[in-house]
């Protein structure tokens, strides 16, 4: 019944919904996992994307984010979800179990690491998809070549270890369904300008970045 209403919801909202006029609006979720890491950082970042989205690429986003739990039946009623923190994730069979299927009827996760969550959503993706294993994105997959051009991956945002910014995804017969940027700082980047005084041109690139991860994410344009 999930992967029906799921596949049913993205038939009827790609296009008649997130790039109209309709009333109706979808939101961006913020996904809230357990393990005591900090779920809910960057908590400016997804209304700044929606708000530049609606802008940039014409789409018809709330820029109020959702919160949704990992068990959740709720998940699949959110075509893309984002994921982020600085520490601890710990997935429940049950959790897992949910996050996989949602993933599998077509859902679409984003992992931004905050700095030290690398090692625990590594561990805990190995729950979700024991058969699968994160790799980089090539420059030329569709996700760098949406509405903005990114030929050399991902913009650096904040340093950290001084180390470049890497985009990893989970490809599921062939089709990308869950992006990790590392040592990137995305959803800083999204942030109100005043959390961190990025400089402007940062903050557009880490938003022009966003804009496309969203497109790709609600039409899978290839």
């Amino acid at each position: 019944m999930k992967k029906f209403q799921l596949v049913l919801f993205f038939l009827c909202s790609q296009f008649s919904i997130v790039f109209s006029q309709s009333e109706v609006k979808i939101s961006l979720a913020r996904l809230k996992y357990p393990g005591g890491g900090d779920w809910y950082s960057s908590k400016t970042a997804l209304k700044n994307l929606a708000s530049y989205c609606n802008r940039s690429i014409k789409t018809n986003l709330n820029e109020t984010e959702a919160v949704v739990e990992v068990n959740s039946d709720q998940l699949f009623n959110y075509p893309f979800v984002f994921m982020t923190g600085h520490g601890n994730v710990v997935f429940s069979e049950i959790e897992a179990k949910n996050l996989r299927l949602y993933l599998q009827s077509g859902g679409f996760l984003h992992i931004c690491d905050n700095y030290g969550m690398d090692p625990f959503i590594r561990r805990e993706i190995k729950k979700v998809f024991p058969e699968l294993s994160f790799t980089e994105v090539p420059y030329s997959h569709p996700i760098f070549h949406q509405q903005f051009d990114f030929p050399q991956g991902l913009p650096k945002v904040h340093e950290h270890d001084g180390k470049p910014p890497k985009g990893y995804g989970l490809f599921l017969e062939g089709r990308l369904i869950c992006f990790y940027d590392y040592e990137c700082d995305l959803g800083n980047g999204w942030e109100d300008p005043e959390v961190y005084k990025d400089a402007p041109a940062v903050r557009e690139r880490a938003l022009k970045m966003g804009a496309n991860i969203v497109k790709y994410a609600f039409t899978g344009e290839k």
